[in-house]
């Protein structure tokens, strides 16, 4: 067995943790506090991307951070050295030769003569690790079949654009939408119709609802054949109006699909988001309901606005 003082032996170590830490896209570094002198193991430069021959300064190597990342870093790096306290953060980096990474890096502090003389610690590469968490995270927010938000999705950023809303003087409006001949749709000639018609609401949605001054705040499929559009902020009762009508002439529109014939039509439950009324969220929400069941009672292609008679868009054409 080799001695471990071999200095032979302890080369080849350290051979064995640089090749170890580059296939983990791991490094150990330090910085002395008294010189700011850097000292990175090849793992490390692996992750930046930075060749080894070249001078290795602090006040070069922070311009590898994005903006944000490099402000929440200095902070923690400040707060470590005086209090003598460790730290994780995942930072955004951008390489040597400008590929974009998120880093893990952890610091811990040393402390002599009771102050912080060195920090170090480890530095890896969490791109692939984040890259998946989006993939999950996009997975669990989204409606499978038409790539919209969801239910959860809307219901937790509709309040948070309610209270906005309520609190800063704008008005805008909740959409419920609810797709008037999809069951005989389903009925007659299968689920996969059924599908087709959701995800060109979806797209029809889209097209015409995000180009409106602003975009969309939020469109999402909340149920089976039911969305919820909050249109932004300022929009008048007048003009609201106008969009709904160009909303629910585009959402009628037939289209083919597999050689078959789709007639579509909707119904569309409106409230005012306004911050007179000082209403609360799951009070807007019933409103728009209430709306929407007015509108199913007037027939297909119909709107209501809560409080008003509903219409049909035919007559609304008309007296347009």
């Amino acid at each position: 067995m080799t001695s471990g003082g071999d200095p032979a032996s302890a080369e080849r170590r350290a051979s064995l943790y640089d090749r170890a830490s580059r296939l983990a896209r791991f490094g150990a570094w330090e910085c002395d506090l008294a010189t700011e002198r850097l000292t990175w193991t090849a793992g490390v430069h692996a992750i930046f991307d930075y060749p080894t021959d070249l001078p290795l300064e602090r006040r070069a190597t922070l311009g590898f951070y994005l903006d944000e990342s490099r402000r929440d870093m200095e902070r923690m790096r400040a707060e470590a050295i005086r209090s003598g306290q460790g730290f994780v953060i995942d930072a955004r980096i951008r390489t040597y030769r400008g590929e974009d990474r998120w880093m893990r890096l952890s610091v811990e502090a040393e402390i002599e003569g009771g102050r912080v003389v060195r920090i170090f610690g480890g530095k890896q590469d969490i791109t692939a690790d984040r890259a998946a968490l989006e993939r999950f995270k996009a997975m669990a927010e989204r409606d499978a079949l038409t790539g919209l938000p969801n239910r959860a999705v809307f219901d937790a950023r509709y309040k948070a654009v309610v209270d906005d809303t309520l609190h800063h003087g704008f008005v805008s409006a909740l959409l419920l939408i609810d797709l008037d001949r999809f069951k005989p749709i389903n009925d007659r000639f299968g689920h996969l119709a059924g599908d087709a018609c959701l995800c060109e609401t979806a797209m029809r949605l889209r097209r015409v609802l995000g180009g409106v001054p602003g975009g969309a705040s939020l469109i999402a499929r909340i149920g089976g054949d039911e969305f919820a559009v909050l249109l932004p902020a300022p929009l008048g009762r007048a003009r609201i109006g106008r969009i709904l009508d160009r909303a629910a002439a585009e959402l009628r529109r037939p289209f083919v699909w597999n050689g078959i014939r789709l007639d579509m039509a909707c119904s569309i439950g409106v409230t005012l988001v306004s911050p007179l009324a000082g209403r609360r969220a799951t009070a807007l929400f019933a409103e728009a309901d209430s709306a929407l069941y007015a509108a199913k009672a007037a027939g297909p292609n119909s709107i209501a606005f809560f409080g008003e008679e509903a219409t049909p868009l035919r007559d609304r054409l008309r007296a347009g």
